[in-house]
């Protein structure tokens, strides 16, 4: 495989604000952002403003023909995956690869079903970061990727994953390929599904987690539900892996919160269908009881349904 000499990224959110900054030294202009319409108006007025300083990008629209890129960074929410994909057509060659480092389990399905899986690697992000209108702040040292094929052996890595880690090391994006992908992106789900939605209704920040036990109670008992599924599929989870994640979470910024709350305040639509819908899904398929998912789920439609007016007498605002 070829080095690394263009890469696109679609949505300049969260995660592909923390790619494009780490990329766009290493390729200047070689770096395309993939943006059409009023986003790409608005990009190249604006820019971003990511921890604090003002980032312009290459954007690209979608119906130019700007030529393959090596690698495509797909970082958009999974509600807006398959447009993603279509948009970042232009960008897909023989020899591109394509990572879509989003929250959920699935991801990488729906890509090789357009792409094939020839040209599509697992991924996921570990970065907790704060979305406020048009700036994004993260902590750089607690932020990393993890990706490779779907099974690796790190003394023997597919050329593929090899050429993209000595990419990222050279971008300063720290990397880790796991030997099982599939667990590795399961164990973020498992966290995203519980974290997540449990701070979204009860309105708190990673920091009640290390610091409030009857929240950390409900956080547990909702990622059992996903653990049971997940082994049901033969993902080998170790059962106790919620609670062991509370040492890593202790390490983040107690006053950042999870995506699905920071949707909730700016008053946006919630990925909750992508996880308590999914597990709900998942669950009746395979005889599971999922009773903390389906009142989560049903919590944060009602709060998405106040966000939106849809409540008489409330006074609008998920939390007001």
């Amino acid at each position: 495989m070829k080095d690394i000499h263009t890469v696109s990224i679609v949505g300049l959110g969260a995660i592909g604000s923390y790619f494009a900054e780490k990329i766009q030294p290493v390729l200047k202009d070689n770096l395309r952002i993939i943006a059409g319409g009023r986003r790409k108006e608005q990009l190249e007025k604006e820019g971003r403003i990511i921890n604090g300083h003002q980032r312009f990008f290459h954007v690209v629209s979608p119906e130019e023909n700007t030529g393959y890129s090596d690698l495509v960074l797909v970082c958009s929410k999974m509600t807006g995956l398959e447009q993603a994909l279509k948009d970042a057509r232009n960008q897909v060659g023989p020899e591109t690869t394509i990572l879509t480092p989003l929250n959920g389990v699935e991801s990488e399905e729906v890509a090789a079903s357009i792409y094939g899986w020839d040209q599509v690697l697992y991924s996921l992000m570990r970065v907790s970061s704060v979305k406020s209108g048009n700036q994004i702040t993260f902590d750089p040292e607690v932020s990393y990727i993890e990706f490779g094929e779907q099974i690796n052996d790190p003394k023997a890595l597919s050329p593929k994953v090899q050429k993209i880690k000595e990419f990222f090391d050279q971008a300063g994006i720290p990397s880790v390929i796991r030997p099982d992908m599939l667990r590795a992106i399961w164990e973020k789900y498992i966290c995203n599904v519980s974290e997540n939605q449990v701070a979204a209704v009860l309105n708190i920040p990673f920091g009640a987690w290390g610091a409030c036990p009857d929240a950390d109670r409900l956080r547990v008992l909702t990622a059992r539900e996903v653990i049971q599924i997940a082994r049901k599929k033969g993902i080998p989870i170790e059962e106790n892996y919620a609670e062991e994640h509370l040492d890593r979470l202790k390490k983040l910024p107690p006053g950042n919160t999870p995506s699905t709350l920071q949707d909730l305040l700016a008053g946006r639509k919630t990925e909750v269908e992508m996880f308590a819908g999914t597990i709900l899904r998942m669950g009746k398929e395979l005889g599971i009881p999922t009773p903390f998912n389906e009142f989560l789920y049903h919590a944060i439609r009602v709060l998405e349904a106040k966000n939106e007016g849809k409540i008489p007498g409330s006074r609008g605002g998920a939390f007001s």
